[in-house]
């Protein structure tokens, strides 16, 4: 039986130029990035390569629309795709290394053959995504109203880079959201039927590594998170070979049809969704791995095992303050439309919840974080 596997070789530079000058990026290199993360890091290296700035086809979260607009505005085929930015830019990058790609519809609905005939390097900006160790692509669907993860190995990259030097700019705001977003990754991995030895090693570590910065940062102030940028970009990186490898689950499910609609940011749509579903899972079932991960949580927030999910809740709140969902927008109407979305076009993260989850437990989770 399959137990664990890392397929992209992790990569760390000090500086974007290093970056540069090892990779030998030139004229056969498609970049997709983003301009305010471009110009300041990479601008003075005067790199001979097509450059496309994402945000130039729309803003928020990526879509079929948005891959499908930047898709026909490449000048030429390259041999090598190399994205720079956060889980949008990564997500989109990862279909760009394929043979077939548009209709990105198609392409979802397994209408298009999976061939990857593109080098794929892939370089996170923030400390949440986990992407560049995953070969999932998730994209809103407008047509649809939902989001769908396309999940191949043909999509897994061939080279994940870590580039501290790139979180410095990062806002605090999406600092915080990204982060949560990677805390997130290994507890949902750590919870799932499909986790094993291997994966909690870095789902737990991840978990540690990422409370413990948040405590850090709880005590010293903002800015305290400014020396720790590595360990929550290495951290983003372990949560990204867990889920990976173990799956995420109700949390993203619930939370895709809020990003959908709204617009939310993707760690932020999760932040709204997780305490209802901790809270859902506990009702249900309160032994084995999830009285395991109190326990792991009561030694890092020094608290009792009882209090443990209380006091990360406070912990979490104390970065960002949490919203009720009609806050957003969502409307008393959607908690049905919302459970029917999740029920139709999630069952790939449903497999991997702690506890079965009905329609009747969706509902009721949407109804009660409404």
């Amino acid at each position: 039986m399959r137990q664990f596997e890392i397929n992209p070789r992790v990569e760390m530079f000090s500086t974007c130029k290093e970056f540069s000058e090892s990779y030998e990026i030139g004229s056969e290199d498609l970049i997709i990035t983003n301009e305010y993360i471009f110009q300041p890091m990479f601008g003075s290296l005067h790199l001979d390569c097509e450059v496309i700035y994402q945000e130039k086809f729309g803003s928020g979260e990526p879509s079929d629309d948005m891959a499908e607009a930047i898709y026909h505005s490449m000048k030429r085929t390259p041999k090598r795709v190399i994205a720079i930015g956060g889980g949008t830019v990564l997500d989109i990058a990862k279909l760009f290394a394929l043979k077939h790609v548009s209709p990105i519809l198609d392409l979802y609905d397994g209408k298009l053959p999976l061939e990857k005939d593109k080098e794929l390097i892939l370089v996170p900006t923030t400390c949440g995504t986990g992407s560049e160790m995953t070969n999932i692509a998730i994209l809103a669907l407008n047509s649809r109203g939902t989001k769908k993860g396309l999940a191949a190995k043909e999509l897994f990259a061939d080279s994940a880079v870590l580039i501290p030097e790139l979180l410095n700019s990062l806002p605090f705001h999406f600092f915080a959201t990204s982060s949560i977003d990677a805390l997130i990754h290994a507890i949902e991995s750590n919870l799932s039927p499909k986790a094993n030895e291997y994966t909690d090693l870095f789902a737990c570590r991840a978990i540690e590594m990422i409370l413990r910065g948040y405590m850090e940062i709880r005590e010293k102030g903002n800015d305290a998170r400014v020396p720790l940028l590595q360990d929550f970009l290495i951290a983003s990186n372990y949560a990204g070979i867990a889920f990976g490898n173990a799956g995420c689950a109700a949390v993203h499910a619930l939370s895709y049809p809020l990003g959908a609609a709204y617009h939310v940011a993707h760690g932020e749509a999760n932040y709204a969704i997780f305490t209802g579903v901790i809270k859902n899972y506990l009702e249900i079932k309160n032994t084995g791995k999830i009285a395991d991960l109190s326990r792991l949580l009561s030694h890092i927030l020094c608290c009792p095992a009882e209090h443990t999910f209380e006091e990360l809740d406070a912990l979490l709140g104390g970065l960002i303050p949490k919203k009720a969902l009609h806050e957003y927008g969502m409307t008393e109407d959607e908690i049905e439309t919302f459970t029917d979305s999740v029920l139709e076009n999630q069952q790939r993260l449903l497999a991997n919840n702690f506890v079965p989850l009905d329609r009747d437990r969706i509902r009721k989770i949407y109804r009660e974080l409404y």
